[in-house]
């Protein structure tokens, strides 16, 4: 089955950055949807940014100005360049990809990474 391989968690001090990546181990066709959601405990998870057509972004309100997402439906991947991280930006952060696989909906997930910002 198809996997999301998601790196580039860890520690930072608020105001520093981070770079998220993503992709998958196998080939999703027909990609509609790429994007990167967030949990913190306690917190339903939220979006955090998306692609939802080429040429397309959209951003949390909390995150705009500070967080770029790009991707490559071609090669599976999408990326989340974090900048100016603040204490309040600590979560599991997940990709989200939605497409087609043998030639089926479907809607895929990574299995999260930690991203914690000190104050």
């Amino acid at each position: 089955q198809v996997q999301l391989v998601e790196s580039g968690g860890g520690l930072v001090q608020a105001g520093g950055s981070l770079t998220l990546s993503c992709t998958a181990s196998g080939t999703i066709s027909n990609i509609n949807a790429m994007g990167w959601y967030r949990q913190a405990p306690g917190r339903q998870r939220e979006l955090v940014a998306l692609i939802p057509d080429v040429g397309s972004t959209n951003y949390a309100a909390s995150v705009k100005g500070r967080f770029t997402i790009s991707g490559d439906a071609a090669k599976n991947t999408v990326n989340l360049q974090m900048n100016s991280l603040k204490p309040e930006d600590t979560a599991i952060y997940y990709c989200n990809i939605k497409g087609l696989r043998l030639g089926v909906k479907r809607d895929y997930w990574g299995q999260g990474t930690q991203v914690t910002v000190s104050s």
